[in-house]
């Protein structure tokens, strides 16, 4: 449990920075529009308050309500889950998809939406803006799925 743990905690803090830097990146620079970081690659600040890729990105402020008791009840679930395993990928795992889901918690709560701002492209075409905790739950459940192929082993005698 611990080593989940410290993975959440972890992708908390880091997607936390990550997101105040990139607010005062672009407050302190007045800058409305892309800023080009790499040749597939721009930083682009968007409030969502939606979920995933933008689904139901509207300003209902029922939304972040909504969204933040969904992902309250799924990090729940997932506590119990992660104080169940003895696996270590699993337990990994685990922790970057609860510490994403608080990470985009924490802004809806505090800011009524979450802050994204990695925009990946090639050339005109882009993928959907996201976050560094939008990553973490991204492999976190990756690897689940690679930890659910491998099937179960059976325990030492």
């Amino acid at each position: 449990m611990r080593l989940g743990l410290a993975a959440a905690a972890s992708v908390a803090l880091i997607d936390q920075f990550a997101k105040a830097w990139v607010l005062g990146l672009f407050a302190a620079e007045a800058v409305a529009r892309p800023v080009a970081v790499a040749p597939f690659l721009n930083l682009a600040l968007t409030m969502n308050r939606g979920m995933s890729f933008g689904l139901f990105n509207t300003d209902a402020a029922l939304n972040a309500i909504i969204f933040t008791i969904i992902a309250a009840i799924i990090v729940a679930a997932l506590l119990v889950w992660l104080a169940r395993t003895h696996e270590a990928m699993l337990a990994i795992a685990i922790g970057l998809v609860i510490g994403g889901a608080v990470g985009n918690v924490y802004d809806r709560l505090l800011r009524g939406a979450v802050v994204d701002f990695l925009d990946f492209h090639i050339g005109e075409l882009h993928w959907f803006v996201f976050n560094l905790a939008d990553a973490a739950i991204s492999v976190g459940v990756g690897l689940m799925v690679i930890d659910g192929l491998r099937g179960r082993r059976e325990a030492p005698n």
